[in-house]
């Protein structure tokens, strides 16, 4: 197991250099000078000496493979360098919203497994009845529904129920843990509808197909109760496909959430990459395509790791790998 650990760790650095070049390079042939869009956004009027000043400043008069070189070494360092529009530390703007990002997106998760798991079963247990059919009909109102709008139909109703509105800024869990839930519960229970419409679609499919293999019907043969059948062996060989929906969906959200922060007015990852892109903020979007990038490579390393607590035939070597 730890050779297999060590092994796709080091398989992380060729695939974060891909993912470094392949930003760094597309990014720089997009039409467009951050610095005139900075210097002459308000329309002023400003000199080209001004300008040429303020691209040595931020280093972008250097050749392209001088600029990639400073940037790599500085990512070494833990240093994303400084943001072109606001001048602040590119892991200082990460560092300010990723909790609120982190924790709506470890909410969500746990709203859509908590929901999910035990409705996908029923329905594939039930086949063909009532909780099948209702399963059938929530999970497809989910897909259907983009989950901004549900997040704005729940803050309709928290408005004129309660009188309840977003607060202006985002309140620490560490400082109001009362708050911090009242606030981020709403956008997580929006994206966990939509996160267990998909799980439990996945789960149903992968139940039934487990419940006709021929170990669960000699355990069905053997007198086992089905509680034991359905817990011990159907679920947990269930579950291996749908592992892999939550590891990716949980990683997606660091980035998905651009709407659903807006809606609830939250400061996170996915409002500061709109910003980023709008005022062509190579830095930044480096920075955090980077971080989305180790994000995904380590949902991915865990939910490998995963299989093997769920399956116990399931070893891992660097010869496997």
């Amino acid at each position: 197991m730890l050779n297999y650990i060590a092994y796709r760790l080091l398989l992380t650095i060729p695939t974060l250099l891909g993912a470094a070049v392949i930003t760094f390079f597309l990014l720089r042939v997009i039409p467009g000078d951050v610095v005139a869009v900075k210097l002459t956004g308000d329309g002023a009027i400003v000199s080209q000496a001004v300008i040429d000043a303020e691209r040595a400043r931020l280093g972008l008069d250097k050749a392209l493979i001088y600029q990639f070189s400073d940037w790599m070494l500085g990512l070494l360092q833990f240093d994303m360098g400084r943001s072109m529009w606001t001048g602040r530390p590119v892991i200082v703007e990460i560092s300010q919203r990723f909790w609120t990002t982190f924790q709506v997106a470890l909410m969500s998760t746990a709203i859509g497994v908590l929901i999910a798991v035990p409705l996908g079963t029923l329905s594939a247990l039930k086949r063909g009845g009532a909780i099948d059919y209702a399963t059938r009909i929530f999970t497809m109102a989910g897909l259907s529904v983009p989950g901004f709008w549900v997040g704005m139909l729940i803050l309709i109703w928290l408005l004129q129920t309660y009188g309840w509105q977003p607060p202006i800024t985002t309140i620490p869990f560490i400082s109001d843990p009362a708050g911090n839930l009242s606030q981020l519960i709403w956008p997580a229970l929006a994206v966990g509808y939509r996160f267990s419409a998909v799980l439990a679609r996945i789960i149903r499919s992968t139940v039934l197909e487990v419940l006709g293999e021929d170990y669960i019907r000699t355990a069905r043969a053997k007198g086992l109760v089905p509680r034991i059948i359905i817990g011990r062996h159907a679920l947990r060989n269930a579950l291996l496909p749908a592992i892999t929906v939550i590891g990716l969906e949980f990683a997606f959200l660091f980035g998905g959430l651009v709407v659903t922060e807006q809606v609830f007015n939250l400061n996170g990852l996915g409002k500061l990459f709109v910003q980023a892109v709008a005022n062509r903020d190579f830095i930044m979007i480096q920075g955090m395509v980077m971080l989305f990038a180790v994000i995904y490579i380590f949902a991915n390393l865990v939910v490998d790791l995963l299989y093997a607590v769920f399956d116990p035939r399931i070893r891992y070597g660097t010869a496997e790998a």
